[in-house]
């Protein structure tokens, strides 16, 4: 068992990343309570530590029944974001890729690409943001189609996620949109293997070319998808906690990320959906570390594997590659 403070103080000084948060369902509860207290009140049931959602559209019942009467403006992403971003960086997090979700453009009447400009120019010195959008299965279709077709050409776009309910089936527009958007410039990730099984996640590597999966968590269930993942160098961006209260796994010991790890696959940790979830990045090491007997040097890992992800050049990369090994022997 680790030492409470010595814990907290190597997280701390370890360099992290984010590398799985959705932008609506990171608002800060407390932005909700400041902003209208009466209706939201201090500690819902919902963001109790045992809580645990019953179904996956429950859940998403209550994060847009919490997330969009705020999201109403290019302005309130922008607020949102910029505690969302410092509350990161309080946890020693310097990297963040974050999405907002597409279709809040049409039901908003929002331009996506103004969207985009509230987030980015939220991020604090020290801090680089990576801004993605993100779709459900069934959204190619008009108006939002027209939308999706034009993504390539949003310069302030790094990429796009394939989200929301994981029971639809992938419909024959996404393999080549994605691989359109690749042409342009842009990354594409996928949802898989949270709340489908494995066989998603084969889908995802295959008929997407997606090398970046978001969950990944029951690609365990077939050692041929996992070493499917591995030999094409897939990484799974993890959520550990998110996956405990939407009954994914039903507890952290039982999680697999180590198992993943341990076949090669490079698994990051991030925190989904904080809204719901009353979660912190400094939470999801925590846990790992307290339930599911992680050491130092797996914790440290988890950190390296994000800057192995991450978009930025070799020679940030390397400088904080080795700022994690310092804390390492540090604390070894």
């Amino acid at each position: 068992m680790h030492d409470p403070k010595t814990l907290r103080a190597f997280l701390l000084a370890l360099p992290k990343t984010e590398t799985h948060l959705h932008i609506e369902g990171a608002l800060p509860y407390e932005i909700l309570r400041e902003w209208k207290p009466e209706t939201y009140p201090e500690n819902p049931p919902f963001r109790a530590p045992g809580y645990r959602y019953e179904t996956f559209p429950q859940f998403d019942e209550i994060l847009l029944g919490h997330a969009l009467p705020w999201f109403t403006t290019p302005e309130r992403y922008h607020i949102a974001a910029a505690r969302i971003f410092k509350n990161l960086a309080a946890q020693n997090v310097r990297y963040v890729e974050t999405s907002f979700h597409l279709p809040v453009t049409q039901f908003l009447k929002l331009d996506g690409r103004d969207i985009l400009d509230a987030i980015l120019s939220a991020a604090p010195p020290g801090m680089t943001v990576r801004a993605f959008t993100g779709m459900a299965r069934n959204d190619y279709k008009p108006p939002l189609r027209d939308t999706i077709d034009d993504l390539g050409n949003w310069k302030q776009l790094h990429g796009v996620d394939l989200h929301g309910l994981e029971t639809l089936p992938n419909e024959p527009w996404t393999a080549e949109v994605w691989a359109n958007l690749r042409a342009a410039g842009k990354r594409t990730k996928a949802h898989a293997g949270e709340f489908g099984g494995a066989g998603r996640v084969r889908e995802a590597i295959e008929q997407l070319g997606a090398t970046r999966i978001q969950h990944g968590t029951r690609a365990i269930e077939d050692p041929a998808v996992v070493r499917l993942a591995a030999d094409r160098g897939v990484t799974f961006d993890m959520c550990p906690i998110s996956n405990v209260k939407l009954r994914v796994v039903p507890d952290i010991a039982s999680h697999p990320i180590r198992r993943l790890m341990q076949a090669g696959i490079h698994c990051t940790v991030s925190t989904d959906d904080p809204l719901c979830f009353a979660n912190t990045l400094l939470d999801e090491y925590e846990t790992l570390a307290n339930e599911a007997g992680f050491t130092l040097a797996e914790l440290a890992q988890l950190a390296r594997n994000g800057w192995q992800v991450a978009d930025i050049p070799d020679s940030e990369r390397q400088r904080h590659l080795a700022e994690i090994a310092r804390v390492e022997k540090q604390f070894a």
